[in-house]
């Protein structure tokens, strides 16, 4: 299996990849449910997990080391196709919209599509350049304990309604006109990365 590297992105020329972004402090059954039903339902060549260095947005305290959070994910990917990078270390980016900007530059012939929770969606306001992210990439959203699964889901829904696409088009969305996003109707999954820190000691800071 060929790693996602800036030097060679002529080896994903042609694929539709989904991308996870996150801390994953530490990647669950959650993450990789996820993935397996966004393959099917969207189409996907593969996902790739980026696991941050650091998520601007959350504490570096109780954070665990980057080389253990990238290791434990690629034990819970376990799929041919679900690939987990440090591509964002690579590029030295911090932010999403960074990531993406370059990941366009990098592998020009490559579709992407911007995977997260219904929780994002409603906290993307608060992330740095966030228009951009719409304006980049294709968005398809998860639903997650909690968060209902509407269009009218905060303040980034209501800016780029006019970008929803129906569900039963979302094997179309890498080809959509941006902006382009979707809700699809997955199985929930109770296990969140703040349960398992609290409960197994090897996650506690």
């Amino acid at each position: 299996m060929i790693r996602p590297h800036p030097r060679n992105g002529s080896a994903f020329a042609g694929l539709t990849i989904g991308l996870l972004g996150g801390s994953f402090n530490p990647a669950h059954e959650g993450h990789r449910d996820m993935s397996l039903y966004a393959l099917k339902r969207l189409g996907l060549d593969q996902i790739w997990w980026l696991v941050s260095p650091q998520n601007p947005l959350k504490p570096t305290r109780g954070m665990a080391p980057f080389a253990d959070r990238l290791a434990h994910a690629s034990r819970i990917a376990h799929h041919p196709r679900l690939i987990v990078t440090d591509i964002e270390a690579q590029l030295g980016t911090r932010y999403t919209a960074d990531t993406l900007r370059l990941l366009a530059r990098k592998f020009p012939h490559t579709r992407f599509i911007w995977l997260m929770g219904a929780d994002n969606l409603r906290q993307i306001p608060h992330w740095q350049n966030w228009r951009a992210i719409f304006a980049s990439v294709p968005i398809a959203v998860f639903r997650r304990p909690a968060y209902p699964a509407g269009r009218g889901l905060g303040k980034a829904a209501i800016r780029f309604g006019k970008g929803w696409t129906p569900p039963s088009q979302a094997r179309l969305l890498a080809r959509k006109p941006l902006p382009a996003w979707v809700i699809l109707d997955n199985k929930l999954n109770p296990i969140s990365a703040t349960k398992l820190r609290k409960e197994d000691p090897e996650w506690q800071a």
